[in-house]
């Protein structure tokens, strides 16, 4: 017991000492934390009044965040996979890095819920015991569930694994392999069920798509591996662990193979819409065309389609995926263009029009906008804080026998 509270102790001041950069950075993500929450502040005074969310479009911004970020959590299996299952060396050396990602990706979700509850207070709800969970018949309850189990999952597995390094010991494999091989199979399931909430809504016909989950899992197979190396290099360039060129490569194949069948997934929805000519067209056409004067998603959708075909481009000739200079262009358009596609892109529309017929339009408010950017950033710091521990552990500069001397 001792050890353990002395390793907690040894990683928070190692998280709190840093160079310049260290500081300045996680100084900024602390100011826009503080920004995001005087921003909810005023929601949680005034109610959802504060925001642009109405009877007609009751899901906003959070819940397309949300829905992103259970894609970026669910990503981390791809490094996972053939680290564990396969073995392959190089990328085990980094998958810890890929499993705090996925920690701060739920954690990120869990605000995200959180907030747009209205009140923190509401969420007594959905606890078992205390309120009424509605589990198994709500769908609803399942992602509770699944979401929650994935993040101990990932809490548990490379804190042991960290610990472990940490006190110079082998890791016993029947202790976290088990876990592991859970974990694997859960990713899959907490991008499902999300995509399941939506499918099941049938007064929603935008969503009824028997293809939505395997859309939701490609495009997180294609917006992961374009965070990861984005990340990779930054701690590269930052830091003393250098992950190998072989990660690298791996990354951009997933990369570029999950974008292909990405917007062929789409394409195949497209083609559905417009050629059946069906009276569920006009959420469809709303996103594309606009409808009846009302376009305001369709510049959007556009350019998430143009820049996620520039991604493509790049990955498709080595000259460009090779050269830092193109590819880091192609992972930021293939970041923001899944999270057109995937977020705001396929919320909004699936409320165009609204079940009396009418077309309100949505766009987020100056408090909804700074209180979603108040939660990437807790959702950045957590990782930064969390990768920065890793690191050091791994490198061993942060190992039990030199706890007198910590730094």
């Amino acid at each position: 017991m001792v050890s353990y509270i002395q390793f907690w102790i040894r990683m928070i001041l190692w998280a709190l000492k840093g160079n310049t950069s260290y500081y300045l950075w996680t100084g900024f993500l602390l100011c826009l934390i503080g920004l995001g929450a005087s921003h909810y502040m005023v929601q949680f005074t005034q109610g959802f009044i504060a925001t642009n969310i109405s009877q007609q479009v009751s899901w906003g911004s959070y819940i397309a965040n949300f829905t992103y970020l259970v894609g970026v959590a669910a990503a981390a299996v791809l490094l996972v996979f053939p680290s564990y299952v396969y073995h392959n060396k190089a990328i085990k050396e980094v998958v810890l890095l890929g499993e705090l990602l996925a920690v701060s990706a739920i954690l990120m979700c869990l605000l995200f819920i959180g907030v747009d509850l209205g009140r923190p207070d509401h969420f007594w709800h959905i606890i078992p015991v205390i309120g009424k969970l509605n589990f198994p018949t709500s769908i609803l309850a399942w992602d509770v569930v699944v979401l929650n189990i994935y993040l101990v999952l990932n809490l548990y597995v490379p804190g042991y694994l960290l610990y472990k390094k940490y006190a110079g010991k082998p890791p016993t494999d029947k202790t976290y392999l088990p876990f592991v091989y859970v974990s694997i199979i859960w990713a899959i399931s907490i991008h499902t069920v999300t995509a399941f909430l939506y499918v099941g809504l049938g007064g929603r016909p935008y969503w009824n798509a028997a293809i939505l989950a395997p859309r939701f899992l490609v495009s997180a197979f294609a917006g992961g591996p374009a965070i990861l190396i984005l990340i990779f290099k930054t701690v590269n360039y930052f830091s003393e662990f250098k992950i190998q060129e072989a990660v690298f490569e791996y990354l951009k194949k997933v990369f570029l193979y999950a974008m292909l069948a990405n917007l062929f997934l789409l394409g195949c929805e497209v083609y559905k819409e417009f050629y059946t000519q069906s009276l569920h067209l006009a959420s469809m056409r709303y996103l594309f065309f606009g409808l009846h004067g009302h376009h305001m998603l369709v510049p959007y959708i556009w350019s998430a389609l143009t820049m996620e075909v520039i991604a493509i481009i790049i990955l498709l000739f080595p000259r460009f995926r090779n050269n830092w200079k193109y590819l880091r262009v192609g992972c930021v358009f293939a970041i923001i263009g899944i999270w057109v596609e995937k977020g705001m892109g396929l919320l909004i529309p699936g409320f165009i029009p609204s079940s009396l017929g009418d077309i309100v339009e949505y766009t987020p408010s100056i408090h909804e906008f700074f209180i979603c950017l108040g939660i990437w950033a807790c959702g950045a710091l957590a990782y930064t804080v969390m990768a920065k521990i890793s690191i050091a552990i791994q490198l061993g500069h942060l190992k039990e026998e030199n706890q007198r001397h910590p730094f």
